[in-house]
């Protein structure tokens, strides 16, 4: 036999025993000390992760492709479509394998979760409700928790992923922005799911609705934005019901019950604020960020880190709403009903913060406002919120002044602060965010007018 023949056979034999013997015993090895591992995580976490979030993806795969409803979807798109039923198969399993994440405990609680904690505090002085803790560990454990989310940056995932650490694995619903190599390999094994907005296909539809109704009934905590997207004005929208019709749809009364959880999300500043006025001034939703603009404002930042110049983005703050209960709705909730009632309760939540309050008061002021008129205005605002510690005043106010100015949206002169021609549309952004409250709020002749005036949308 001549030697590369003996080569190849052995390298097949090689192959083969490790494939048979090798590769399994490795595999078992590395699921049991993974098994332990999450055993252990467990017991720190207020809501265990579920069994189903660990299930193999293959596995998961193959159960949601041979699903009964998915089947009949199958068969329906054949006929419709007239292909053969396995190549409609085919492509109801490459959607399972785009939707179905990899969730990987190490991923997330070693990596993901530690990344995000350290990015928000490196950005933004991170606050939060008293009660957030207290809702949560009121939830029965039994339930599935479901956050609903009003989205304003793509920091929204990393501060909700810091604050929820301690109780559970989050499932993100994610839109097509995120499927990027190799952003799709972390953000899959972060256990989130795609989605693919702009599909209208019923088989599409149907392997998504029966992977998020699996996903439920299996008591998985997930994240949902139900506005479909960012805000470009700053005005929170109301939901849109794709997927939370998805778990209305898959409920059985008697069954695990659905807790949502509204959060409400602001900030001092979005980092993506420009990107989204532009997208408003166009009125489209394409998010032109160049890659080169977003690595350099890394390189400043690092750059400013080092020298120890840089300063935070102010505040972002996050606040969890009274829970829902989808049982409470009945045996037939009312999917409208129940949007519209999440919705509303973020609203209410919303946090009342420094920088929008001063964009609200410069941009409807009769004039310029100096610091001791923001600083008196400010107060009344405060003075009619529940549960919003004013601390000092003057300084946060200053503070608000000194960013929106390095924004180059106002500018200080001799008897105040005036409103920049340019600064406009950034301050009307900001001032959106709590517009709904200001009525509340103020009482005054023209407040109301005010409020409807500020809740224009950016480009009016």
């Amino acid at each position: 036999m001549p030697l590369w023949a003996l080569l190849l056979l052995l390298a097949f034999a090689a192959v083969t025993f490790a494939s048979h013997f090798l590769f399994p015993s490795v595999r078992w090895f590395f699921r049991r000390r993974l098994e332990r591992a999450v055993a252990r995580l467990n017991t720190r976490l207020t809501r265990p992760i579920e069994p189903f979030k660990l299930a193999q993806r293959n596995d998961m795969i193959q159960r949601l492709v041979y699903d009964p409803d998915v089947t009949q979807a199958i068969v329906d798109y054949a006929a419709k479509h007239k292909v053969r039923e396995d190549v409609a198969f085919e492509k109801a399993r490459r959607y399972a394998r785009e939707i179905v994440p990899s969730f990987s405990a190490f991923a997330y609680f070693s990596l993901g979760t530690r990344l995000a904690n350290w990015l928000a505090n490196l950005l933004y002085d991170v606050r939060t409700s008293p009660q957030n803790s207290a809702i949560i560990e009121g939830i029965d454990k039994d339930a599935t928790m479901i956050f609903i989310m009003n989205h304003r940056s793509n920091m929204d995932y990393v501060l909700v992923t810091t604050l929820a650490a301690q109780s559970s694995a989050l499932s993100y619903a994610v839109g097509e922005w995120a499927r990027v190599w190799p952003l799709s390999r972390l953000i899959k094994a972060m256990g989130a799911y795609f989605i693919r907005r702009r599909a209208r296909g019923g088989l599409y539809r149907t392997v998504l609705a029966r992977y998020v109704q699996m996903a439920t009934t299996g008591g998985v905590t997930q994240a949902i934005f139900p506005e479909g997207g960012l805000t470009v004005d700053g005005i929170v929208k109301p939901a849109k019901l794709g997927l939370l019709s998805y778990l209305v749809e898959g409920w059985k009364p008697g069954g695990r019950d659905v807790v949502f959880v509204p959060i409400a999300i602001n900030y001092d500043r979005v980092l993506e604020d420009r990107v989204l006025l532009a997208a408003a001034a166009r009125g489209d939703r394409r998010f032109h960020a160049r890659a080169s603009v977003i690595l350099r404002s890394i390189l400043r930042m690092m750059w400013q880190r080092l020298r120890g110049s840089f300063v935070r983005f102010g505040t972002a703050s996050v606040v969890f709403a009274q829970p829902i209960r989808l049982s409470d709705y009945g045996p037939a909730p009312r999917l409208a009903d129940l949007g519209r009632d999440l919705m509303g309760r973020i609203e209410a939540a919303m946090p009342v913060l420094y920088v929008p309050m001063v964009a609200r008061l410069l941009l409807h002021s009769n004039g310029p406002l100096d610091n001791t008129a923001l600083v008196a205005q400010v107060g009344q605002i405060l003075q009619g919120i529940d549960g919003q510690a004013p601390g000092d005043v003057a300084a946060e106010v200053a503070r608000a002044c000194a960013a929106l100015a390095t924004r180059d949206a106002i500018v200080e002169r001799a008897n105040g602060w005036h409103m920049t021609p340019e600064g406009a549309p950034l301050l009307r952004y900001y001032a959106n965010s709590i517009a709904h409250l200001l009525p509340a709020i103020i009482s005054g002749p023209d407040d109301a007018a005010a409020a409807k005036q500020i809740s224009a949308p950016a480009g009016s």
